[in-house]
């Protein structure tokens, strides 16, 4: 077969085709691998941006301006976690509890 050169042109043009193929199959994958490894880390970093101690402020004034209860005295137990959490450097944390406490002082 090979002595035929039409058809050894035609072999190695295929071979050529199906490498480029893989190539470009290999370079999606391999930017996947990066956009899933970068995502995370992404979004701990937008989490943690609501971990700031402007934040922390208005979240305390409006947990002060809320009448006496179980949901005051959650949010206080929150906001005081997230307070300790932002001094730790824990700011994933300290986001999770200011979110926590933010939606204590709109629940009731």
């Amino acid at each position: 077969m090979s002595q035929i050169p039409a058809m050894s042109l035609g072999l190695s043009q295929e071979q050529e085709k199906e490498s480029n193929i893989m190539t470009k199959l290999l370079g999606v994958i391999a930017i996947a691998a990066v956009a899933f490894a970068v995502a995370p880390a992404q979004a701990a970093k937008h989490a943690t941006g609501g971990c700031s101690s402007a934040n922390l402020e208005k979240t305390e004034t409006a947990i002060e301006a809320m009448a006496d209860g179980d949901s005051k005295f959650v949010a206080q137990k929150e906001i005081a976690a997230a307070q300790d959490a932002l001094l730790n450097g824990k700011m994933g944390a300290c986001g999770m509890h200011l979110n926590k406490a933010m939606h204590a002082t709109m629940g009731k």
